[in-house]
């Protein structure tokens, strides 16, 4: 099964201080232990949402609002998307992150969608289509 694990902003994240070396190194080596371990399939640090916007959809009504938004603990500061044999695997990995901020941090494990979720509604021609779309997708990179 494959997870999103998001880790939440904060004040500082939001305020664009980036991590230093120390955090750097232990980031990179947990990364690298999750790679090892066939884990991590990407994983990316987010600016903060002042230089991000949100579109909200009303029907066929499109509007779009710039950053930055309020409640930062309600934000993502990065993600990872992992392969994982169960959640309890996930939620061990995740125990052995290094603290990603000075004082309290927050991840979240969510679960990916994947085709056959969708039951009767993903038609033989909608999955050709994603399998299309994830290999077009996948050879681009």
């Amino acid at each position: 099964m494959r997870v999103m694990i998001l880790l939440k902003a904060n004040e500082d994240t939001e305020a664009g201080v980036m991590p230093g070396e120390q955090l750097l190194t232990e980031m990179g080596a947990y990364n690298e232990e999750l790679v090892k371990a066939g884990v991590m399939l990407a994983g990316e640090g987010l600016h903060p949402s002042s230089k991000g916007a949100r579109v909200r959809f009303s029907g066929s009504e499109r509007s779009v609002t710039d950053g930055p938004f309020t409640e930062a603990k309600e934000l993502i500061a990065g993600f990872w998307l992992w392969q994982v044999k169960s959640m309890d695997e996930a939620i061990e990995w995740v125990k052995r992150c290094p603290s990603p901020h000075e004082g309290d941090a927050e991840i979240e494990i969510r679960r990916v969608f994947e085709a056959e979720d969708f039951g009767d509604a993903l038609t033989p021609e909608l999955r050709e289509q994603e399998e299309r779309l994830r290999a077009q997708s996948a050879a681009q990179q």
